[in-house]
């Protein structure tokens, strides 16, 4: 199976957040980013299933 990357514009997409937010706030909250490459050509990715899992565990159950 291969896994599926999205770069950080997809993912601040995807999350609904500026790019701003996932280079700063992304790894503190626990979304692990992939760097591909050195210096100033590595791209940074984050792997799809870790987003949709991150995001699963952001759930507030009602109570």
């Amino acid at each position: 199976m291969i896994a599926q990357f999205m770069d950080v514009r997809e993912t601040a997409e995807y999350l609904n957040m500026s790019v701003q937010w996932v280079y700063r706030e992304a790894p503190r909250v626990g979304l692990a980013p992939y760097r591909f490459g050195a210096g100033r050509n590595a791209k940074i990715q984050f792997k799809v299933s870790e987003v949709q899992a991150w995001i699963k565990q952001q759930k507030i159950e009602a109570g």
